[in-house]
């Protein structure tokens, strides 16, 4: 029979500690490569799950003395602090989008209900079959404007009765998980269905009115592939689409929302890149995280569905919304149209410099030709 001394025991959990080390290190330095191959993205979304990691390497290497030099070697302590610099660079990023950071959208002091707004976005998993659980949710947020993605007709019928009080609609369901359903309860204008850079991702583009009568707001609801091996190789064509619309933003100046499934996080390059060129801002900073993907899954979860807002608007309410058979969480937001504070609010803004405005163009030629270069594969194999 075997038995396991002390030594044994310590060797390894020092082993054990080292590859957690140097898988939580890496994990922290991948997302600094601008690269957008998937294995290497895929890294913007876990810093959460990345800090507890590297808290649990520096608790066990103080626990095993590695904070001590052995004799005239100095590598064990220099690997505990770099842990502890990769704990304090990813707390960092993840410090804006926690209760103790300032709020980039302000609280609404608006009273009356003629300028708020409502939105509910929600991810409703194309094979998920519990649309009794969606519909109850949607009915009990009673939003404005409602826009489910991953919808395809059969999903269609079954939100079909939020017509009776959303009677403005912009739908394209679709059966590769890619379709979305748009209901509002306010007028609408001009809506459309895009396809800004796959040929197989639709958009929502629209003007709705505020019940004021008076106000028009500038809503784009987006659900760009994220990068994954099943779905794309690289995050270019998602970064592509989102700064399609960062850069038709820039050249406005009026109330607008941008929300959808982003698969991204907030906190990724490419989201603070969209920010800057959109310039728009962030509810969710000085608020929470408020993580709607993987809803089964606690200790795997961060931020994937958003709302982007000009600063024309405040903020009276925002909330993860209860499970829906989905892996995510719907995401509902309340905002209050409040442009006497606009000036004020545009102070949080971070304005792009040459460099952002040129890697935005950069990447949206990048995406195109990405999809071009598919169309034709596609093509070549048919052929």
């Amino acid at each position: 029979m075997l038995h396991f001394d002390e030594f044994t025991w310590l060797t390894l959990a020092q082993a054990l500690v080292l590859l957690l080390a140097a898988t939580a290190l890496i994990a922290t330095l991948l997302p600094l490569l601008r690269h957008t191959i998937w294995w290497i993205r895929v890294f913007d979304f876990p810093r959460l799950q990345i800090v507890g990691v590297l808290v649990l390497v520096l608790v066990a290497g103080v626990l095993l003395g590695w904070h001590q030099p052995a004799g005239d070697t100095y590598w064990m302590p220099a690997l505990l602090a770099s842990v502890a610099l990769a704990t304090g660079y990813q707390m960092f990023r993840i410090l804006p989008y926690t209760p103790l950071a300032g709020k980039h959208v302000g609280d609404s002091t608006r009273t009356d209900g003629e300028g708020h707004l409502s939105l509910v976005m929600m991810n409703v998993l194309q094979y998920n079959k519990q649309s009794d659980k969606a519909l109850q949710v949607l009915q009990a947020a009673d939003a404005d404007i409602i826009m489910a993605v991953e919808t395809d007709e059969w999903w269609h019928q079954q939100l079909k009765p939020m017509e009776k009080t959303h009677p403005y609609t912009c739908h394209e369901p679709l059966d590769n998980t890619y379709g979305l359903l748009f209901f509002s309860r306010l007028p609408l204008d001009g809506c459309e269905i895009k396809y800004l850079i796959d040929d197989d991702v639709p958009s929502v583009h629209a003007k709705v009115q505020l019940p004021d009568g008076r106000t028009w707001v500038r809503v784009y609801g987006l659900h760009p592939k994220p990068p994954a091996p099943a779905e794309s190789e690289t995050s270019t064509r998602r970064d592509a689409e989102l700064l399609l619309v960062g850069r038709e933003l820039e050249k406005r100046d009026e109330p607008t929302i941008v929300f959808g499934d982003m698969n991204d996080v907030a906190w990724s390059h490419t989201s603070e890149l969209f920010r800057r060129i959109s310039g728009l801002l962030d509810p969710r900073v000085g608020r929470g995280l408020l993580p709607t993907f993987h809803a089964e899954y606690r200790l795997l979860r961060w931020p994937l569905d958003h709302v982007f807002v000009s600063p024309h608007f405040k903020v009276d309410d925002m909330a993860r919304l209860p499970y829906v058979g989905s892996d995510h969480f719907p995401i509902y937001i309340k905002l209050s149209f409040e442009p006497h504070d606009k000036a004020e609010q545009e102070e949080k803004l971070e304005e792009p410099d040459a460099a952002d405005k040129q890697e935005a163009v950069e990447k949206i030629e990048e995406g195109r030709q990405e999809e071009r270069e598919e169309e034709a594969q596609e093509a070549g194999l048919k052929a």
